[in-house]
């Protein structure tokens, strides 16, 4: 292979691998660190522009009444309010409360399945976002060993 080629599929080869670098990096633009780093659920829910959410029965939450492990700890979430974008998952009394937030483009089913740490029992709220405004509904779960290394 002659230098010209070798030189030219470097060229390619670094640009790709430039190009996937940044889409990572695209994807932290997104990241909202303030409610992420906040220490309490009021504050998390300021940040998410979320202070005072409507109470709501269409978010069920389905998970255990007594987590054996806190360590995993399995929750499902979905929404039946019409056109929910995003649903936010909060636990109380974790060191950070913020757990998951999660966008849904319009058509997309709002249903979230996940695991989540929890040090103590502490309720875990849920806020949907449809149509402008917030709404939240709550669940406690009961933690007989703790998850966040206590």
């Amino acid at each position: 292979m002659n230098d010209l080629r070798r030189s030219r599929l470097r060229r390619s080869l670094l640009a790709a691998l430039g190009l996937l670098l940044l889409k990572p990096l695209a994807a932290l633009a997104a990241w909202n660190e303030q409610a992420f780093g906040a220490k309490s659920a009021a504050d998390a829910l300021k940040s998410l522009g979320a202070a005072n959410p409507a109470p709501s029965k269409d978010i069920v939450i389905e998970a255990p009444q007594i987590a054996e492990n806190g360590a995993v700890v399995p929750i499902e979430i979905s929404s039946n309010l019409p056109g929910t974008t995003s649903i936010a998952v909060l636990i109380e009394k974790n060191p950070f409360p913020l757990t998951g937030r999660f966008e849904f483009k319009e058509g997309a089913v709002p249903f979230v399945k996940l695991n989540v740490k929890m040090g103590e029992t502490s309720d875990v709220r849920v806020i949907a976002e449809a149509g402008g405004k917030h709404y939240v509904a709550t669940r406690e779960i009961k933690v007989t060993i703790g998850g966040c290394g206590g």
